[in-house]
């Protein structure tokens, strides 16, 4: 059992494993609504990263579930990873987390259960460093392995911010690089160098706690993470939901710099293909712009800011005190025929 890769035993790796936005679209728009719930301010219509429900007028419940297959082999690392990513559903959305539950699918008889105890480990240690409890949760019997949380948050309703609201005129900002899919494509494949995966570990594994902070700002009018649909898929979200379009600048974009290399030793995801199937037509891509970089799955991403154009030292010197150094990737504009434009 020492030997055991976690990532041989799944058909996808973290958020790469998510059904395409075209799919999950014809899913939903089938499954009914939830229109008839007033006190319901988020639910599934705009595809955001939580669901809310507001209390009193005043304070609002969060509520969020994440899961996902192997990313990395290590067992603690991919509990980690798992539990980052679910949380970060809470913060996207403005919110605290209060406590969350385990999800567990494992296949008891390929993999032993010292290592599903080190996998759930993971998940309680981030649990920890974001201030909430692992208070239970369920397990089944499955072909392959299966680790997340569901997640429960509070925020004032105020605050809340969703992935619908954003303004022509809007700076967008990225706290994360993005890249993700391609090194741990390239790690199954036996072709990742060490330091690029350990990049790409740490910054799966940093909290998106910023985005509680963020949501006390009132200039800034939008927020999502970025995960398995891509940069570009989670911006179309935040651009049909608020009847916008964008244009970004694809230099401006954080990336980690092993993505050419492995984009050279042809490291697709089998997600990104699904994602630009999705979602291609809608976006116009300049002459040098790779789009199986931003259309690649990202696992426990960073989260997209939409602030007031005329805020921005502002801003920048606000997520400087939170030890943030970024740069606006792009602009919302009017409504085009084309959703996205990357030059």
């Amino acid at each position: 059992m020492d030997n055991i890769k976690l990532t041989q035993f799944s058909h996808g790796a973290g958020c790469g494993c998510k059904i395409s936005p075209q799919i999950l679209s014809e899913i939903l728009a089938g499954s009914g609504s939830s229109d008839k719930f007033e006190n319901l301010l988020v639910g599934h219509d705009t595809k955001d990263d939580a669901a809310v429900i507001d209390l009193d007028g005043e304070n609002s419940i969060i509520s969020t579930t994440d899961f996902f297959m192997p990313i990395v082999d290590d067992p603690l690392t991919f509990g980690a990873i798992a539990a980052t990513n679910a949380i970060s559903d809470i913060y996207a959305i403005g919110g605290e987390p209060l406590m969350a539950i385990a999800i567990l699918g494992w296949p008891v008889n390929k993999i032993s259960s010292e290592i599903a105890s080190d996998v759930i480990r993971g998940g309680r240690e981030v649990c920890t460093k974001a201030g909430i409890p692992l208070a239970g949760g369920h397990s089944i019997d499955s072909s392959e392995p299966i680790f997340g949380l569901a997640v429960t948050g509070k925020a004032k309703t105020k605050y809340i911010k969703k992935n619908q609201g954003a303004q022509e005129g809007d700076l967008i900002y990225l706290t994360k690089p993005i890249g993700v899919g391609l090194v741990t494509t390239a790690e199954k494949k036996g072709l990742a160098k060490s330091e690029d995966t350990l990049k790409a570990q740490r910054s799966m594994l940093k909290l998106n706690d910023i985005g509680y902070s963020l949501s006390k700002l009132d200039y800034v009018h939008a927020l999502t993470d970025v995960t398995g649909f891509g940069l570009a898929g989670h911006l179309k979200e935040v651009c049909e939901s608020s009847s916008v379009s964008a244009s970004i600048n694809y230099a401006s974009v954080p990336k980690f710099d092993f993505v050419n290399s492995y984009l050279e030793q042809n490291c697709i995801p089998g997600g990104t293909k699904r994602n630009w199937d999705s979602y291609g037509s809608m976006m116009d891509l300049g002459d040098q712009v790779p789009w199986e970089v931003i259309a690649d799955p990202q696992t426990s991403g960073g989260l997209l800011v939409f602030i007031k154009g005329d805020y921005q030292k502002k801003f920048e010197e606000t997520i400087r005190e939170l030890k943030y150094d970024l740069s606006p990737i792009g602009v919302i504009t009017s409504r085009n025929s084309k959703l996205i434009k990357f030059t």
